[in-house]
């Protein structure tokens, strides 16, 4: 029986990953994800308001981590550069729970009600990023896209990850950043030869 709330809410987890995969996420019920954990359902909802929240825990500190970052950023970075600096400390959080973030990941993937509540924490943690970028002095449109595409780079450096393990997220996530960049410098062949006319 697990001892200390922060034991219980971690076998809650391990317990929901392993019948979700076994299961099914729609298949699994919060009495069986507690009693695999050792607990009984009473203890699951003092910690989870439903079993869609078990994989979505964490995101508050997420959250927090991003827009503490970009808040303590030096003066005189770019926008891209401070949330380069806060999505790497993202990255470290994820790189430090990677037993739970791969499964979780593909999971969410196959099951359409994740991936709505995905999309939902996605959208909250991206208004957070764009109103720490704000707090900063970044105009309100600029700081909602670059919010938004340095979210996409993020999720795309997560995938990239998960996908291959042979480097660090930060790796990768350092090259979503590169490839933004000669995006930005890249004028599109259509465009081009429409100049030329």
């Amino acid at each position: 029986m697990p001892r200390s709330g922060a034991e219980a809410r971690r076998r809650l987890q391990q317990a929901a990953l392993e019948l979700y995969r076994e299961l099914g996420f729609e298949q699994t019920t919060t009495a069986e994800i507690a009693a695999r954990a050792g607990v009984n359902e009473r203890t699951f909802f003092r910690h989870f308001p439903d079993k869609r929240e078990v994989l979505f825990d964490g995101e508050a500190d997420m959250r927090a981590a991003l827009t503490r970052e970009i808040a303590d950023a030096p003066d005189g970075l770019r926008p891209f550069d401070v949330l380069l600096r806060a999505f790497r400390t993202a990255g470290r959080i994820l790189e430090d729970n990677r037993s739970f973030c791969e499964p979780r990941l593909k999971i969410i993937a196959v099951t359409p009600a994740l991936r709505e509540r995905d999309l939902a924490k996605a959208a909250w943690l991206t208004e957070g990023v764009a109103e720490a970028l704000r707090q900063r002095g970044v105009p309100d449109r600029l700081a909602g896209l670059a919010a938004h595409t340095g979210w996409a780079a993020f999720h795309q450096a997560a995938q990239d990850w998960i996908d291959d393990p042979s480097q660090g997220l930060d790796a990768h996530l350092a090259r979503a950043f590169d490839d933004l960049h000669a995006l930005s410098g890249t004028v599109p062949p259509a465009q081009a030869r429409s100049d030329s006319r």
